[in-house]
C-alpha cells in the first residue's frame, strides 16, 4: 500500500475522482456500422437475423441425404444421380429424392430434402455412359451425370445449421462497448443497419504562452516550438476524442477568453489549457477560467506535473457540465497529467467503462530516485525480443530501463518511452531488481 501523499497534496486517486464525478457520457447519434469503427455503443446491439439465416453447406461437394450413404465405402461406393448445381446466392428450385444429389458450392443454401454434404474429395464423378472422371478434387466444370460416394456421410455433415452462429435477437454487443473491425464485421453479419452509439467528444485544446510559435514560424530572440497544441491533440484523438485546435494565446486575458468562449459556443464538450495555470505573474489562465466557470488550482502528488487545475463550465443551452482542465506547459508534465486525469475523462465522456490503463509488472534494470512524498511516473522502455514482443522474466515482469533523461522538458525521451513505471510516495529511490507497476502508452 502506498504511503499518504505529501502535506498539502492531493492523491492520484483523490484528484482523478474529482474529476470522474462530475463526468457524463456525451450524447448518443445513430450510425451504420461501416461508420462505427472505434465508437462505443450506447445501446445493446442485437442481431436482426440468424446466422447463418438457412441452412448452408459448408464445403464444395454434392447436398445429399444422408441415409443414402450408409453403406458406402472407398471400396464400394454408392452411386446418386446429379440432378442439379447450386450455386452460393442462388434459390434451390428442387427437391433431392432419395437416390439423387445437387452438386453445391460453399455456402449455398441447402436444398429441400437434403440433410448432408459429401465433399468433393469424397466423390467420383461419372459421365452419362457411366465413366468415371478424376476422382473429385474441384466442383467446376459441366455438371456429372451421376457421382460415386466413397464414404458414409452423417446426417448434418458439412451442413452449417440455421441459427447455428447466432439467432435473431440475440446480444451482439452490449452497451458501453467499444467496436472494432471484428465488432463492425458481427454488426454487418447479423443485419444491423443502424445502431445508437455515443457521438465523439469534443475536445477544444488550446496552447498558451507569448513564447510559444506554431510550427514553422521563426522562433525569434526567445521562442519555443509549440508541443503541447500538436502533442495534445493526438492524445485526445487517441483516446476516443475529436480535438478541437483552438491555436495558441497569447499572456493576455482577453485573448485567452476569447477562445475559451468560443470553443463552448461551438459546443465543446471539454477544455484543455496548457500552460499558464500556476501563480506566477503572467499566468493569466485561471482568470480567465474562472470568468467562464469554476476552476480549483490543485497540488497533486505525482512527479512531473505537480501544479493542475480542474473545473467546469455551464453548457450553453443546458445540460452537463463542460470539462475544464488546466495542465502544466511543460511538454513532459503536460503529458503525464494528460494520462492521469484528462484521458480518463475523455474515455467516460465517451461511454467507455474501462477509463483506467490495465496495470502490468515490471523490474527495474537500473536504479532510481525521485522526489519524497510523490507518487512518480518515470518513462521506460521495454526490454523486447527479435519480434519486438516484451520480454518477461520468470515471475511474468516485464524488464525496464530509463527511456532518457527525466526532466519535465525531456521530451526525447517521452517519445522513446512505451511505458510508465510508477515509483510510490513513499520510495525516494529504488534499485535495480525493484518491481514496479506498469502502464503501457499507446503505440503507434
Amino acid at each position: 500500500m502506498s504511503a499518504p501523499p505529501a502535506a498539502g497534496l492531493l492523491s492520484v486517486e483523490a484528484a482523478r475522482d474529482a474529476v470522474l464525478a462530475v463526468t457524463e457520457p456525451v450524447g448518443t447519434e445513430s450510425i451504420a456500422p461501416t461508420d462505427a469503427l472505434g465508437r462505443i455503443t450506447a445501446e445493446t446491439a442485437v442481431g436482426r437475423i440468424s446466422l447463418p439465416p438457412w441452412p448452408n453447406s459448408a464445403m464444395d461437394g454434392y447436398a445429399i441425404r444422408a441415409d443414402d450413404t450408409a453403406a458406402a465405402t472407398e471400396t464400394e461406393p454408392v452411386e446418386l444421380r446429379v440432378i442439379s448445381d447450386i450455386a452460393a446466392g442462388a434459390a434451390p428450385d428442387m427437391t433431392v429424392q432419395p437416390g439423387t444429389a445437387a452438386r453445391i458450392a460453399t455456402g449455398a443454401r441447402l436444398p429441400d430434402g437434403a440433410d448432408a454434404v459429401v465433399p468433393v474429395e469424397a466423390t467420383t464423378p461419372l459421365d452419362a455412359t457411366g465413366r468415371p472422371g478424376p476422382r473429385g478434387r474441384d466442383a467446376t466444370g459441366p455438371v456429372p451425370a451421376a457421382t460415386l460416394i466413397h464414404e458414409s456421410v452423417p446426417p448434418g455433415g458439412s451442413v452449417r445449421a440455421e441459427g447455428s452462429d447466432l439467432r435473431a435477437g440475440a446480444t451482439l454487443l452490449p452497451a458501453g462497448t467499444a467496436i472494432g473491425a471484428t465488432g463492425v464485421t458481427l454488426l454487418a453479419g447479423a443485419g444491423v443497419e443502424r445502431l445508437l452509439v455515443h457521438r465523439l467528444p469534443r475536445i477544444a485544446v488550446l496552447a498558451t504562452g507569448d513564447e510559444v510559435r506554431a510550427p514553422g514560424q521563426p522562433l525569434g530572440p526567445a521562442g519555443i516550438p509549440d508541443a503541447n497544441g500538436p502533442g495534445l491533440r493526438a492524445l485526445v484523438t487517441a483516446a476516443g476524442g475529436e480535438a478541437i485546435d483552438l491555436g495558441i494565446a497569447t499572456d493576455d486575458l482577453d485573448d485567452v477568453l476569447a477562445r475559451l468562449r468560443s470553443a463552448l459556443a461551438d459546443g465543446a464538450d471539454a477544455l484543455i489549457v496548457s500552460g499558464g495555470v500556476s501563480v506566477g505573474p503572467y499566468d493569466v489562465v485561471k482568470d480567465a477560467i474562472e470568468t467562464i466557470g469554476r476552476i480549483d488550482l490543485w497540488r497533486v502528488a505525482v512527479q512531473p506535473g505537480k501544479p493542475f487545475a480542474f473545473g467546469t463550465a455551464d453548457r450553453p443551452g443546458g445540460g452537463a457540465p463542460v470539462l475544464i482542465f488546466g495542465l502544466p506547459g511543460n511538454p513532459v508534465s503536460s503529458a503525464v497529467t494528460f494520462e492521469l486525469f484528462v484521458r480518463p475523462a475523455i474515455r467516460a465522456l465517451a461511454g467507455r467503462r474501462d477509463v483506467l490503463r490495465p496495470v502490468d509488472r515490471g523490474v527495474l534494470a537500473e536504479p532510481i530516485a525521485k522526489s519524497h512524498g510523490r507518487r512518480a511516473f518515470i518513462r521506460v522502455e521495454a526490454a523486447r525480443d527479435v519480434t519486438g514482443a516484451p520480454i518477461r522474466d520468470g515471475r511474468g515482469r516485464v524488464p525496464v530501463h530509463l527511456a532518457g533523461g527525466q526532466g519535465s522538458h525531456v521530451i526525447s525521451a517521452l517519445a522513446a518511452a512505451d511505458a510508465l513505471a510508477v515509483i510510490p510516495e513513499a520510495d525516494d529511490s529504488l534499485p535495480t531488481g525493484a518491481e514496479v507497476a506498469l502502464w503501457w502508452l499507446d503505440r503507434a
